[in-house]
């Protein structure tokens, strides 16, 4: 009897601890980039569209450079104040700026946050955004220590942090600075290596976490960029297009690859990991970025399929023919379509394809790369036909 009785408290005992692992973990907060540097009218459909899935948004609000010298974002507040999410707002000072003077770097801080309290926004946090040198650490984490100071106790400090400061025996210190961090993981190496690499990423995570006793914040992509290359020099292309010629190389980060790596971290989160920050917010107008459906599926850990089905519509024999995206991930644009058709008298494509015409076949062939969003489409060409045998054409990755 005696035994039984330990037996059974033995297993209410595992069962109770189990219970607390469970409701010690819980899941990954989800947090947004706002990074145009002018709001536009498409941010009130992606602020709307993002609400469900993304917490806080963390706003790009003001910036310095060398020689240009400070620039704030022009924001919308009526639309942020709003949405009423918490805000974070993010002060980006260019890691060229030879030294940071201090008390002109707080004043502008200052302004913006007055500002921003000033026309009731939701503000909760200010994040410090400063690509220092390991050598300009000590000197750093002097300026967070007095920002962290002067700062009311209601507004969070972070600061964007660099998996290369993980080499410095100061980080530990400057860590201790401030309230949480946020380490970027993409867009930190030489970009002809990559965008992003999973693997250094799981690597730098669990590091990170080893070192801070504070809560942390992954810092992903959603989006990418262009590589311009020519005259001896390498040039990124991000939102801004820029008119260059030369070779061109476009990088795009992986919703597969990011959304494997996200259900990794929510089934195995390493130690003090508070949640992962997607930059960015997309725009229905940035064509290089993820769509909000794509990014949202990513966030929540659904699994991703990208449906493309061929659209055909006619009026007086006149086919439109475009591709549609029924899934919830973003598709490259197919390489070639085949459409078995009879009693053509004119066919054309449209910008990025090429058409290639017999007397019952149709091909068009891709020219350039692009990307149909989750819930979109994109025109193809047009012919003039007798008929489309919608059944015998074929859509080829």
């Amino acid at each position: 009897m005696y035994f039984f009785a330990r037996l059974s408290a033995l297993i209410v005992a595992v069962a109770l601890l189990n219970g607390c692992e469970r409701e010690d973990a819980p899941a990954l907060d989800q947090q947004l980039y706002v990074w145009q540097r002018q709001w536009t009218p498409a941010h009130e459909a992606a602020l709307r569209d993002s609400r469900v899935d993304f917490s806080t948004l963390r706003v790009l609000a003001l910036q310095a450079f060398p020689k240009a010298g400070w620039s704030r974002a022009r924001i919308d507040p009526a639309l942020l104040k709003r949405d009423g999410r918490p805000l974070i707002a993010v002060i980006r000072l260019d890691g060229q700026l030879k030294s940071l003077d201090r008390d002109e770097v707080i004043v502008q801080i200052q302004q913006v946050l007055g500002d921003w309290q000033g026309q009731g926004l939701n503000l909760s946090g200010v994040e410090i955004d400063h690509d220092a040198g390991n050598a300009r650490l000590p000197a750093y984490r002097e300026f967070l220590t007095h920002l962290r100071a002067v700062l009311p106790a209601s507004i969070a400090l972070s600061i964007t942090a660099l998996p290369a400061w993980l080499e410095s025996p100061e980080l530990p210190a400057l860590l201790s600075t401030v309230d949480s961090s946020v380490l970027q993981v993409h867009a930190v190496s030489d970009p002809r290596l990559g965008l992003f690499d999973p693997d250094q990423a799981r690597q730098w995570t669990r590091a990170w976490s080893r070192i801070t006793s504070k809560p942390f914040y992954l810092a992903l992509p959603a989006y990418g960029v262009a590589l311009l290359s020519g005259r001896g020099a390498l040039v990124v292309e991000s939102e801004v297009p820029i008119e260059q010629g030369g070779k061109r190389r476009e990088l795009l980060a992986d919703p597969q690859q990011l959304s494997r790596l996200g259900n990794e971290l929510r089934n195995d989160p390493p130690v003090h990991l508070a949640g992962l920050i997607w930059f960015r917010l997309p725009l229905a107008s940035d064509r290089r970025a993820w769509s909000l459906t794509t990014l949202s599926a990513v966030a929540r850990g659904d699994a991703l399929d990208s449906r493309l089905t061929l659209k055909l519509s006619v009026q007086n024999d006149l086919y439109d023919i475009s591709l549609s995206n029924q899934g919830n991930l973003d598709s490259a644009w197919p390489e070639r379509l085949t459409l078995v058709v009879q009693g053509c008298d004119g066919a054309d494509a449209l910008a990025g394809y090429a058409l290639q015409q017999s007397p019952d076949l149709l091909t068009f062939t891709r020219l350039r790369d692009g990307q149909i969003p989750a819930g979109g489409q994109r025109a193809v060409g047009w012919a003039r036909c007798a008929h489309i045998d919608q059944g015998g054409s074929n859509v080829y990755p």
